[in-house]
């Protein structure tokens, strides 16, 4: 690999996915990562192949759920996602639906806000630029078009564009992108998009809650500078950590999510404010917390993939579904209390 930056191949310089790597990308400590993680995906691929072997299904088992937090190869991720959401079932009981969609009367309203986005969604990826052949915004357009038609409750939002652009990126199917949309907006992550976005708030009330049983000191700080945590997570939860931790690692993480739910998104936070809970504590004002909130999703520790979603299951410790959903009903009372 060449050493300098000026003299560094092209290829180099655009990510697996398009994505185009920033100018201050550290590329000793990623090939040092990736050389070891190349490893893991070789022997986590020989044992997939084993466990499909050659067929389209798969049974929902703990050996599966084992298999899925170890990390999903990504030529069998979109079958996988596919499977374990729902997503596939919903496709084959409603043949043609999407097509009907996209066929269908449309709302100028919608459509314009989802036009409005484009050039917006990933700029910094080489196949949702206009001059690609072929350009990925044609499809991304089409998904959220047939998505906000087929859901007018939540119709269209900022941030669905980004979780529909990954999820073309992987399947390359526009069809199973909508239907994996569909998964992740009707059923995984509960009233995140709705107009209230009701969902949304409650969630990032609830992990404050979770911070203040499992991170007190960190949760007495944040109510000692008066800061919110929709200031400091609220994207986390709408991007699903896209733009916040790296693309290896958001992909390990929808991983989980898709065969999870929405327990994973509370793992990854509680992970990342546990782990850094000395560091927040450094903090001494307003700002400065929500600065250090950004830099501790920066750095080694959310590179390393597979060692970072060991420890979202380590880390936070217990985390029932039971929990989240009595944390969830009790937030929202107090959130629709205060109008």
């Amino acid at each position: 690999m060449a050493g300098t930056e000026g003299g560094r191949d092209w290829a180099y310089r655009v990510d697996p996915y398009g994505f185009e790597r920033p100018d201050d990308f550290d590329y000793a400590s990623y090939e040092a990562f990736f050389s070891g993680y190349l490893v893991v995906l070789t022997r986590r691929a020989i044992k997939w192949s084993k466990l499909l072997k050659g067929k389209n299904s798969i049974q929902k088992s703990l050996k599966v759920k084992r298999y899925i937090r170890k990390g999903i190869p990504n030529e069998h991720r979109a079958l996988i996602w596919m499977i374990v959401s729902g997503a596939q079932a919903n496709m084959e009981q409603n043949p043609g639906y999407y097509h009907r969609l996209l066929e269908g009367e449309k709302n100028d309203k919608l459509v314009e806000a989802i036009k409005t986005d484009m050039n917006r969604t990933f700029p910094d990826n080489i196949k949702f630029r206009q001059t690609a052949d072929p350009c990925l915004q044609d499809t991304l357009y089409n998904v959220l078009v047939a998505y906000g038609h087929h859901n007018k409750a939540v119709g269209y939002c900022q941030g669905m564009n980004f979780i529909a652009g990954y999820l073309i990126l992987i399947t390359k199917n526009e069809e199973e992108s909508f239907w994996l949309l569909d998964a992740l907006i009707g059923r995984i992550l509960p009233d995140y998009y709705s107009p209230a976005m009701m969902g949304l708030k409650t969630d990032q009330e609830v992990l404050g809650e979770l911070v203040k049983l499992k991170v007190p000191a960190v949760a007495e700080l944040m109510e000692r500078h008066g800061v919110m945590w929709t200031l400091v997570v609220s994207r986390w939860f709408i991007c699903l950590f896209i733009d916040i931790l790296p693309i290896e690692t958001v992909l390990r993480i929808w991983d989980c999510l898709f065969y999870e739910g929405s327990k994973i998104i509370f793992r990854v936070a509680l992970t990342l404010i546990k782990q850094h809970q000395a560091f927040i504590l450094e903090a001494t004002n307003f700002p400065d917390i929500c600065d250090k909130f950004k830099q501790i999703t920066k750095g080694t520790f959310v590179t390393e993939c597979h060692t970072f979603m060991q420890k979202i299951f380590t880390e936070p410790g217990t985390l029932s579904m039971t929990t989240i959903d009595k944390l969830r009903e009790t937030c929202r009372e107090k959130l629709l209390s205060q109008g």
